[in-house]
């Protein structure tokens, strides 16, 4: 196969030329699926086409470590955000109990037996003649 890059067209560099051509198409898959992260350059090829699939080696597995932190740093807010949750969930259940409802407490008998007393004497004085 002859390098569409530098027209190389070593016997043992059929690999190298494949991933250039699927760089040249702009066809990454390819050119991962062809090895581009491991593969050796083809000693024919000239120093460019070497320099360009090393460039592109190198900018892709910055991409991949770029999307292995931004993973690393969303799991880690996630769990941050997660525990964070945990420790306010018992301080909101307090808050959010729902509360009862308003009620009269009842009356000891002897203040029940008072105050039906009072409002019989203020009856008594309210009447009319």
């Amino acid at each position: 196969m002859r390098c569409q890059g530098c027209g190389c067209d070593a016997p043992g560099g059929a690999v190298t030329h494949a991933l250039v051509a699927a760089l040249l198409a702009d066809d990454l898959d390819r050119a991962i699926a062809t090895g581009l992260l491991t593969c050796e350059c083809c000693p024919g090829c000239s120093a460019a086409c070497k320099d360009g699939l090393a460039t592109a080696r190198e900018s892709r597995r910055d991409a991949l470590a770029a999307r292995e932190r931004h993973r690393t740093r969303v799991a880690r807010l996630l769990k941050r955000a997660a525990d964070l949750a945990a420790r306010r969930a018992p301080a909101q259940a307090i808050e959010t109990a729902p509360t009862l409802p308003a009620t009269r407490p009842a009356l000891p008998p002897a203040a029940a037996a008072v105050l039906a007393r009072a409002k019989a004497r203020a009856a008594e004085r309210h009447k009319p003649s």
